[in-house]
């Protein structure tokens, strides 16, 4: 019973005292906002077509669509083609500046508004990697994805070491920012633009009701307790949505690989040979040829795909099995981007594979980037490897120090980056005026 107790505890503790997966996170948070940044850019030149008041699926269409299944899209507020490229270029630069990890927090609610307005107004545009863009951008607004990777994680770092030497900090570009977001909201609803389903426009005043709270909470009040209280509320709903993100990734392969076991086609191991003739989904015919043309390589694939989108859920617990199988299923999403042409399909499922990468292998991954990032400042900048940037802190000569360590010379206090332990004074929230988003920075990642 104790170690029942002791268990229960331990889960707890974990569950409460940090959020878990901050590389895992944050490569959900990159994948995800560049395979939408680079779709947008890809359809630029067609997205009147696509998406404009006057495409084939036209605004009253659309209108009527909305009015039946109330679905929520901003694009429906207003006829106009100002309105129309005003909230296409909002979705463009939101989905930058979640990538950069820039005020996270109000950057992941804008880049959910454009994932739905755009999608919501013409459902028939996509290829299947949308609807898990879709329900991803809704998951990703409650996960704390700025902790690593980010500008929020560098300005936290220099607010926490201004913070050391006794200076104050003020953040002024949060408040206003989610002053502006406010007041739209509220017009919003004054005007009765938001009538339909509620649960976006009820989920986005209570984004923005919380992040008032803690905006208040920050700054008026005058014991540590009830901002400690809010960041255990955060990490909990952090956790929560990656749970539920996770759960999401296998339900999908599961559901997927099930469905093909009842195909006749899968059954006799043929299947994977008629996609790859289909002339819409063939931008490299000869490539598509050569694959093809071997009987036995063709049922290998077809047995193996189905094999390991059965599997996959059964394997997390067995972490060298699981990451077998992830890398074959990664590597097949990049053999559906080029031999099928479906790029940002599979963006999307690899965007989503990524959540079950190794700690290990992600902080090499950073560790590289940030390498390669402080060789080119140098070699272009003159920089000397000053501010290694997003990937990691820059020491002397461009060679980024570990996560968790004080360069030569600059000043800061260390962080615990490898474990649970309850943050020391300096990195508890609320202590860090300059970071109201993303305070006490930790990173507590899922075992390799």
């Amino acid at each position: 019973m104790n170690r029942f107790a002791l268990a229960v505890s331990t889960g707890i503790a974990r569950v409460t005292e940090a959020a878990l997966g901050p590389y895992q996170t944050a490569m959900i948070r990159i994948g995800f906002s560049a395979t939408w940044l680079l779709f947008l850019l890809r359809e630029f030149p067609h997205r009147q077509e696509l998406y404009g008041p006057d495409g084939p699926w036209s605004w009253n269409l659309a209108e009527q669509l909305v009015s039946l299944n109330g679905a929520f899209t901003a694009l429906m507020w207003s006829d106009g083609q100002f309105w129309f490229e005003t909230v296409y270029g909002l979705a463009v630069v939101s989905s930058v500046l979640l990538l950069l990890g820039w005020r996270t927090r109000a950057m992941s609610v804008l880049f959910m508004v454009g994932v739905l307005s755009l999608q919501n107004r013409s459902i028939f545009m996509g290829d299947g990697g949308d609807n898990v863009l879709h329900l991803m951008c809704i998951y990703l607004v409650f996960t704390r994805c700025g902790q690593v990777w980010s500008l929020d994680e560098r300005r936290a770092r220099r607010s926490r070491e201004a913070h050391a030497r006794g200076e104050h900090v003020a953040d002024r570009v949060g408040p206003t920012l989610w002053g502006v977001l406010g007041l739209v909201l509220a017009s919003a609803a004054f005007l009765d633009r938001l009538s339909g389903d509620w649960v976006v426009p009820a989920l986005l005043w209570a984004l923005w009701l919380a992040q008032a709270l803690w905006w208040a909470v920050g700054r008026f009040a005058r014991s540590g307790q009830s901002r400690i209280m809010l960041d255990v509320v955060a990490n909990i709903v952090h956790n929560g949505a990656l749970l539920v993100i996770m759960a999401e990734a296998c339900l999908i392969y599961a559901t997927a690989g099930w469905y093909k076991i009842q195909g006749s086609r899968w059954q006799d191991g043929t299947a994977v040979y008629y996609p790859l003739h289909l002339q819409s989904f063939s931008p490299w015919p000869a490539l598509a040829d050569l694959l093809s043309s071997n009987g036995v390589m063709v049922m290998l694939v077809t047995y193996g795909t189905v094999a390991v989108q059965v599997a996959f859920p059964f394997t997390l617990f067995n972490r060298r099995v699981k990451n077998v199988l992830l890398a074959a299923m990664i590597t097949e999403h990049a053999v559906i981007a080029v031999v099928l042409g479906l790029p940002f399909f599979s963006l999307a499922m690899i965007a989503a594979d990524s959540v079950f990468l190794p700690t290990s292998f992600l902080r090499r991954l950073g560790d590289g980037a940030a390498r390669v990032r402080g060789r080119l400042w140098a070699r272009w900048a003159g920089g000397g490897g000053k501010g290694a940037g997003l990937l990691g802190r820059g020491g002397p000569k461009g060679r980024p120090t570990p996560e968790g360590h004080r360069a030569p010379g600059r000043p800061g206090p260390a962080t615990d980056t490898g474990s649970t332990k309850t943050p020391r004074p300096a990195d508890r929230p609320g202590d860090n005026p300059g970071d109201p988003e993303n305070p006490g920075q930790r990173h507590v990642g899922f075992p390799a």
